[in-house]
């Protein structure tokens, strides 16, 4: 079994991060999802771009870096939350 080769730049995470992060909240506010779901949305999201968008040529290697688009944008939704948290108790 040949393994794929992925070709992922900088530009595909500036993009496909903050792109997963605003599809989550928009999708969260409209259909007032429970917060249980918004981590699976932000995953098939990820999936979704990472297939369609960022490598459309290779479907392994589209799931396999859409698995880290999802899980980036629910870290630094997490992360941002915290700080903010934080933040508003000083």
């Amino acid at each position: 079994m040949d393994f794929p080769v992925i070709y992922t730049n900088v530009w595909d995470t500036l993009i496909a991060v903050p792109a997963i992060m605003i599809i989550t909240q928009i999708l969260k506010l409209y259909f007032r999802m429970p917060k249980q779901f918004v981590p699976a949305v932000a995953v098939i999201s990820g999936f979704l771009f990472s297939v369609l968008v960022s490598h459309p040529s290779s479907l392994l290697a589209g799931l396999f870096m859409g698995w880290f688009y999802g899980y980036a944008a629910i870290g630094n939704y997490a992360a941002m939350k915290s700080a903010w948290k934080a933040f508003r108790k000083k």
